[in-house]
């Protein structure tokens, strides 16, 4: 499991624009920066990424669009929690 600590917006500012992400992995402490298409590969493959304001978490998902992009969902419901992350 990752979080998504940071994201690097491309051409506007919907979830749609989202270039990359920096992420970091609290099991063995190792963070770096993938491309969108790089994670939402490793999502669509079982990979499980979080949003969280250390306090609660979300679950970062795939949205099947043209490209496809990254949104947050809580309870099932699409959030906005990865465009309220710092950008890089």
């Amino acid at each position: 499991m990752v979080y998504i600590t940071a994201v690097h917006m491309e051409g506007g500012e919907r979830h749609e624009h989202i270039a990359s992400v920096r992420w970091s992995n609290p099991a063995d402490g190792k963070s770096d920066v993938s491309t969108r298409a790089t994670m939402v590969d490793w999502i669509k493959k079982g990979g499980d990424a979080r949003v969280t304001d250390g306090r609660n978490e979300v679950q970062v998902g795939v949205v099947d669009a043209n490209p496809p992009y990254l949104r947050t969902f809580a309870d099932g419901k699409p959030t906005d929690n990865l465009l309220a992350l710092p950008r890089f």
